[in-house]
């Protein structure tokens, strides 16, 4: 079997991992789709388009600026940004698969792994401050609202300064060229040490010094020339706000769908948990981890904890069965496309 062909079936296979251990979850959503009005829930199909298009926008605004793509339409924006989101829901890694993936995806249209990363990195940070700019507005609104709780005030702050921090930290690395070359040196030397341990000593060697040198080299570039035109990250930082507030979206229009329109502020605040979760639990897409701490944090807000579970459970396994499905569909056709040649 070629490479393509074992890739495929190892495909398959964590989809059908992914879709057994969301299997109670895909159960009880269909339950609840007798009480929904329909009509309304089927705005999560354009909504989720839009989402994905807007993510994919925080990477392709930034790699024209820079003058290393040429103009995409709208629709392979979105394409691109759902393969993404599938390889990171059938590799669990905190994103890391999403990004190795992207990185190949990207290498097909002539940009270089360094710049590649870096897009998404800008990607994440104009994310982080996007979701950081709306995360004080929903505070603020809440605390109008007068019916705000002191342990989401202070949840929120801590979620806003662990985001602060991990940019700073980011910053911080990519500002010195020495900082960086002992960063690539460490990196590989710890990896290449770790593979021989599990492996046994077979695999000697998984990255190579002058590759990752070569890698992290163009990221520093990258980065010094952002602090010389900050003007780049303009669009990729609107489509983050874009994409934050469609993603929110989808939830809001599962509760109105179920018939109890929810306050959007709250519901932020809760999403910006579940996606952090998200990155640290090993399940696909965070599935379980996300779902409970939604609902917790939604339940403290003063929330009926029926309705949270009923809203949120719905909109995930909707947002998962899109991913899975039509990921699937343009994932294994990028791989027939492109496999041939990697």
């Amino acid at each position: 079997m070629s490479f393509r062909a074992w890739l495929s079936v190892a495909t398959l296979i964590l989809i059908s991992v992914v879709i057994y251990f969301s299997r109670h979850e895909l159960i009880r959503a269909w339950d609840l789709l007798e009480r929904v009005n329909i009509w309304i829930l089927l705005l999560l199909i354009p909504m989720q388009i839009f989402v994905y298009f807007a993510n994919g926008e925080m990477v392709f605004s930034y790699l024209r600026a820079k003058k290393s793509i040429q103009q995409l339409n709208g629709l392979t924006l979105a394409r691109m940004a759902l393969e993404m989101n599938f390889v990171n829901h059938v590799l669990p890694s905190g994103g890391v698969s999403g990004i190795s993936y992207m990185g190949w995806r990207l290498g097909k249209f002539g940009v270089s792994s360094g710049r590649a990363t870096m897009a998404q990195a800008v990607r994440f940070s104009m994310g982080f401050v996007a979701f950081i700019a709306l995360l004080a507005v929903s505070v603020l609104v809440v605390t109008i609202d007068g019916n705000i709780n002191r342990w989401i005030i202070l949840m929120s702050s801590t979620l806003a300064a662990g985001m602060i921090g991990l940019m700073v930290a980011g910053i911080y690395l990519l500002g010195s060229k020495r900082r960086v070359e002992k960063f690539a040196v460490w990196m590989t030397r710890t990896i290449n040490r770790v593979v021989r341990s599990i492996t046994f000593g077979h695999k000697q060697q998984t990255l190579a010094q002058k590759e990752v040198d070569t890698f992290f080299a163009d990221m520093h570039h990258d980065y010094i020339e952002l602090r010389h035109d900050k003007r780049v990250l303009a669009k990729p930082l609107l489509w983050g706000v874009v994409f934050t507030m469609g993603d929110v979206l989808l939830f809001f229009i599962t509760f109105w769908a179920l018939g109890s329109p929810i306050n959007p502020a709250p519901l932020l605040i809760a999403y910006g948990f579940a996606s952090v979760a998200g990155f640290f639990v090993v399940t696909p897409g965070g599935a379980g981890a996300y779902e409970a701490i939604m609902v917790a944090f939604l339940a403290i807000a003063g929330l009926d904890q029926g309705t949270s579970i009923a809203g949120i459970l719905l909109t995930r396994v909707i947002i998962l069965l899109g991913t899975i499905g039509f990921g699937y569909l343009f994932y294994q056709h990028a791989i027939l496309k492109y496999g041939r040649s990697s």
